[in-house]
């Protein structure tokens, strides 16, 4: 199963709102931005479905959507009880598992809130990617190279 996902960052920074470089342009963009700052860390969010068949295994992955989101640092948590959003019960749930929670959209208008892991392992991946050009380029390219193959073993 090929499949690539990649961020390219250049040495190269250019201080545009359509440029993801400056993580000043992603604290503002977020909702509720001085909230978000006061209790926890900006966010982007990926959000994207993914299908998996079994006769024959495939792997199919909606096109991502990006939004703006905040992760609360566990302490700040009681934020989120206070405007009604999460149950005690769903705190203690949450924290029981050493994780926190984050929430994309307005807290005022129906956010999506959800108890979230801090993956070490996926950060020091991306990282490891991150920090090497070749290693990114091989995931890059990964997924076009095994389409041809693939459709060959579907039709024969």
């Amino acid at each position: 199963m090929g499949l690539g996902i990649g961020t390219w960052f250049d040495s190269e920074v250019v201080l545009t709102p359509a440029n993801v470089s400056s993580t000043e342009i992603i604290d503002r963009a977020v909702p509720n931005a001085d909230i978000c700052m006061a209790n926890g860390y900006s966010a982007s969010v990926l959000s994207m479905n993914v299908f998996v068949t079994y006769n024959p295994f495939n792997v199919y992955i909606s096109q991502p959507q990006v939004k703006g989101g905040c992760v609360l640092r566990r302490a700040n948590v009681g934020l989120l009880e206070r405007e009604q959003l999460v149950t005690p019960h769903d705190v203690d749930l949450c924290k029981q598992r050493m994780n926190t929670f984050a929430y994309v959209g307005d807290l005022k208008s129906e956010p999506e809130v959800e108890c979230v892991y801090h993956s070490e392992e996926a950060e020091n991946q991306y990282l490891e990617v991150l920090g090497n050009r070749q290693k990114m380029t091989q995931l890059l390219l990964q997924q076009p190279a095994d389409k041809p193959a693939q459709a060959a073993a579907e039709q024969g």
